[in-house]
């Protein structure tokens, strides 16, 4: 299980045994919650979706803010003033854990869309859902289908909805913040849209990569204010990256 390094091995150890001490609760109350709670918001947003996928997106705001709640985690969001509510963003965030997508998600409060990979779309009731709420399923072995797709969401966009990305594409494996992949950012510049950069911090000791020993925790959310993206030309996208890329690793820790 790949986790951040600490300097006391005591602490260390007593964190690995608390976690034992946690794992029953997770297997005999968190994961049936879990469960119930996907098919059963899961169908309700299908039904709502049917007639409002604006409404329909709550229903993944509370099976979020539940399913941090049972595990005990709490969220705090810095810096939300820095997003114009009417705006629609391509938002980018780091990606240490599945939990960064229950505290984004659970906490944010507005409309937005995933950009997700296209296995998901195979999970019972859950895959149908977001498909019917409007997110984004990519193909990312295929770079020109997952391009594709992108420009096929840009359709479904309405003023103050935004789309989510995770520029690093798959989880980290220890937490830290990886390198960025280019599709977003060629989105957003074909859309003219503002990048607003987000930094999640702390998911990675709630959840990290590789287990299902989620625990207790924190989880700090921080918006940062939004980069223009017309001050770039193609020629100049790399900049641009490692300008967002500088920006979201502003608001994490240094070993993230």
């Amino acid at each position: 299980m790949a986790r951040r390094s600490s300097n006391d091995p005591k602490k260390s150890d007593q964190k690995d045994l608390l976690r034992k001490v946690y794992f029953p609760y997770v297997g005999l109350v968190y994961i049936p919650a879990l469960a119930n709670l996907t098919v059963s918001l899961g169908l309700i947003s299908l039904a709502l979706s049917k007639v409002d996928k604006r409404a329909s997106f709550h229903c993944g705001t509370l099976w979020s803010w539940l399913l941090c709640r049972l595990n005990f985690t709490k969220v705090d969001v810095v810096g939300r003033g820095n997003a114009d509510p009417k705006q629609s963003y391509i938002i980018m965030s780091n990606h240490q854990s599945y939990f960064d997508i229950l505290a984004f998600y659970g906490h944010w409060g507005r409309q937005f869309r995933w950009v997700m990979k296209k296995e998901l779309r195979k999970v019972p009731v859950l895959g149908t859902a977001c498909d019917e709420m409007g997110h984004i399923y990519i193909d990312r072995s295929n770079r020109e289908r997952a391009i594709a797709s992108l420009r096929e969401a840009q359709e479904k966009l309405e003023p103050g909805v935004s789309v989510m990305i995770f520029p690093v594409g798959s989880r980290s494996p220890d937490g830290r913040l990886g390198e960025f992949k280019k599709g977003g950012f060629v989105m957003a510049q074909q859309m003219g849209l503002p990048i607003l950069p987000v930094s999640i911090s702390g998911a990675s000791d709630v959840l990290p990569e590789g287990t299902l020993q989620a625990f207790p925790g924190k989880i700090r959310i921080t918006i940062h204010e939004p980069i223009d993206t017309t001050k770039y030309e193609e020629e100049n996208r790399p900049e641009l990256m490692d300008e967002v890329r500088e920006v979201i690793a502003s608001g994490l820790t240094e070993w993230e």
